[in-house]
């Protein structure tokens, strides 16, 4: 029989028409003969049947349409930010004993934090920019975090797709770079800049195997891959990577640690950046994006893989991960 299959879309954060494009992309890379597809919009704390009213019965999850009470066999996470990236979710999902897709509670809530995230990836030997960490309502030091160099980058501690992100070239810029990025969030995290190429890298499982997907090689029109990079075609990327066999091995090698470090699952993907002979780790996308021109369809295509037969892998592994 067929698995009911319900996509969660949209949310209340920054990066909502970004988990609105991926939804449809992903929902007609579905294969319809394996499952029926529903897609969930998350608006304000309640979930409805995308173009309808019909809303989530949140005590188990269901969707009661013309008086039939309609179950599901997995959720498909494909929401940016609060509350998927984050772990809230999956929290609640595993209370109600309902499989999902993707990292656990506590991989979530860990990747989400970029400065947290580091801080274990370091005790691996993991290259990475030397940084501070602001939360809001503590003074900070202006002089100390000018010791990092100029430029620097200031950025959310807790989001996505480059929103409230700064390049800080000045010293004057520095404060309206950091109140910006409080916007967002109330963790700033203020990195050191590092000049060189940048690389996104996705990786999944295959049943009991960790595939790693072709290097994509990012050349930003704009001053970093910022959302206009990300989303708006000002941006060339180059799949698989222009690196040697070596730099490509050592690459994925580094991904692959990274997923099995911070207990991924699903399709993740890790960017990093070309300095010399080593890839610094900037940061772990676990709900990455999937429309049409996003980096992973396009890793997966040059891998060898349909989008569908992704899906397929990641769809089967939340289904045989224990509920309870």
């Amino acid at each position: 029989m067929k698995k009911n299959i319900a996509i969660v879309t949209g949310g209340d954060a920054a990066e909502r028409s970004v988990s609105l494009q991926s939804a449809k992309n992903i929902a007609s890379e579905m294969n319809s003969d394996k499952y029926n597809i529903f897609i969930l919009e998350l608006n304000k704390g309640k979930f409805t049947l995308q173009g309808t009213d019909n809303q989530i019965d949140l005590n188990d999850f269901s969707l009661n349409i013309n008086q039939t009470q309609l179950t599901f066999d997995l959720v498909y996470l494909m929401l940016h930010g609060h509350p998927a990236e984050d772990g809230h979710l999956q929290g609640y999902f595993k209370l109600i004993g309902m499989p999902y897709t993707g990292c656990n509670l506590f991989s979530s809530a860990l990747t989400f934090g970029k400065q947290a995230t580091k801080d274990v990836l370091i005790k691996y030997q993991i290259p990475m920019a030397s940084s501070y960490l602001l939360t809001k309502n503590i003074s900070w030091e202006k002089d100390e975090l000018l010791k990092l160099g100029l430029p620097l980058f200031v950025k959310p501690n807790k989001n996505g797709s480059s929103y409230g992100v700064s390049k800080v070239k000045k010293a004057e810029e520095l404060t309206k770079a950091i109140n910006l990025a409080f916007e967002y969030d109330d963790e700033v995290v203020v990195e050191a800049f590092l000049s060189g190429t940048e690389f996104s890298n996705g990786v999944f499982r295959k049943g009991n195997e960790i595939i790693v997907l072709p290097i994509t090689e990012i050349i930003s029109e704009n001053e970093f891959f910022d959302y206009k990079a990300k989303y708006e075609n000002q941006s060339q990327e180059i799949t698989p990577a222009r690196l040697s066999e070596d730099l490509t091995a050592k690459c994925k090698a580094q991904t692959k640690l990274i997923y099995e470090v911070l207990g991924c699952s699903g399709v993740v993907r890790v960017d990093s950046i070309l300095v010399g002979e080593y890839f610094y780790f900037l940061e772990v996308n676990t709900i990455p994006g999937m429309s049409d021109t996003s980096i992973i369809p396009q890793q997966t295509k040059a891998y060898g893989l349909t989008v569908s037969e992704l899906l397929d892998c990641v769809i089967e592994e939340g289904l045989k991960r224990p509920i309870y």
